[in-house]
């Protein structure tokens, strides 16, 4: 099978594309870097050109809620439309657990893109996902401050990329099928301690300093309403198994 991975360079993108042409499948990635932009439309036809499956893991970098709605408004529905002009046949897209308990930020404009591919014409899959293994380190960089990072508050239960990916390959593999279960990592843990455990394990000497958010998405980080239901799909990576594949960190 011929797949686009719109965020093929990402976190999770790299890992569809190994994971994809691993299984044998021709995988093609879509990004900035490589002459595909979603917001504008600029590379996408020729890069769909004879794909019968597109999986969508592309994102922003963004807080303030207006960027992620109009980024993913934009991306989403430009790539349903060049997928409609391909005779795309199916359109697989992540998303994130407990987005409807915290619609600001990233996670208002995932609403808005899980709604544009319900509501378009191509045959769609959705799944979504908690926060990966990657993401400690990530809001470990954009958190910190000098000796100090600020660490929110958060129950989580993370999951490694690579599983993530896997994932979305079998779900490409299977053909359309709504929105699939969700699925987070093997077991739930205190943000706090994963920063710990991180910065340990990287040797990096910061003091971690406990955020208290206001409004719903604080509430949702603290009262677990970013933790997958019981009866959804579990990883199978723990957090401290991953970070032993990191050298150094």
């Amino acid at each position: 099978m011929r797949i686009a991975v719109a965020g093929g360079t990402g976190t999770v993108g790299r890992h569809l594309v190994s994971v994809a042409t691993k299984r044998g499948h021709h995988a093609v990635s879509m990004s900035r870097t490589e002459g595909v932009d979603l917001v504008t439309g600029r590379g996408l036809d020729q890069a769909l050109r004879d794909v019968e499956t597109v999986i969508d893991v592309s994102g922003i970098q963004a807080l303030s809620t207006k960027k992620a709605v109009d980024f993913f408004t934009s991306a989403t529905q430009n790539l349903l439309a060049a997928e409609k002009e391909a005779a795309v046949k199916h359109h697989v897209a992540l998303s994130i657990v407990g987005i409807d308990h915290a619609n600001s930020g990233l996670y208002a404009g995932k609403l808005v893109q899980e709604d544009e591919v319900r509501h378009g014409v191509i045959p769609w899959t959705l799944l979504r996902s908690t926060q990966f293994h990657e993401f400690v380190p990530m809001s470990i960089k954009a958190a910190s401050v000098g000796p100090l990072v600020f660490v929110p508050t958060m129950r989580t239960q993370p999951i490694a990329a690579r599983e993530v990916a896997a994932a979305l390959v079998d779900a490409a593999e299977a053909g359309p099928q709504g929105r699939l279960p969700d699925l987070g990592g093997p077991q739930a843990e205190q943000l706090k301690g994963l920063v710990a455990a991180y910065l340990a394990k990287s040797r990096q000497k910061k003091q971690i300093v406990p955020l208290h958010l206001p409004g719903p998405m604080g509430k949702a980080m603290r009262n677990g309403g970013l933790i997958p239901a019981p009866g959804s799909a579990v990883g199978r990576q723990t957090f401290v198994a991953w970070l032993e594949t990191i050298n150094g960190a």
